[in-house]
């Protein structure tokens, strides 16, 4: 058995925005040749989430404004009494971005069969970027022989 670690750079955007890593781990995939296993992929970051769904763009304007109504940026919370906690100057109101990847998760685990990233016909492995804009950080270990 093998394993290769890798991490992906994204440079996400304003507010909350998805984007899709499955080019970049089909690629990893393809350069490990590992033929049979699974795929790790975990955000680096508490205000992002790692998903799989469609990657189809009046889909993620849903999601996007499901988000915002499910947790509202500018909801009462207590994480964003910043003149009552310890932090940096500058230091964002991102009480909801910190709940939404809560509720999303951090990570996928993904199998790898015949050399390929095993996704169904509409599927993407996709960053959800819920306190941008920002660099992010994605690892990524792939394991098997």
């Amino acid at each position: 058995m093998r394993i290769e670690n890798h991490t992906l750079h994204v440079a996400t955007f304003a507010g909350i925005n998805l984007h899709d890593l499955t080019p970049d781990l089909r690629r990893l995939i393809a350069d490990s040749r590992i033929r049979n296993g699974f795929v790790i992929v975990a955000s680096r970051h508490s205000t992002t989430a790692i998903t799989v769904n469609e990657n189809e763009g009046r889909l993620l304007d849903d999601a996007r404004a499901f988000f915002q109504n499910l947790v509202p940026a500018g909801g009462d919370y207590r994480h964003n009494d910043l003149h009552l906690r310890d932090v940096p100057q500058g230091e964002p109101r991102n009480a909801h971005s910190h709940i939404l990847a809560m509720l999303l998760g951090s990570s996928e685990t993904l199998p790898i069969a015949d050399g390929e990233l095993t996704l169904g016909r509409w599927q993407s492995v996709l960053l959800t970027e819920l306190d941008g804009p920002r660099e992010r950080s994605v690892a990524v270990q792939i394991v098997g022989e």
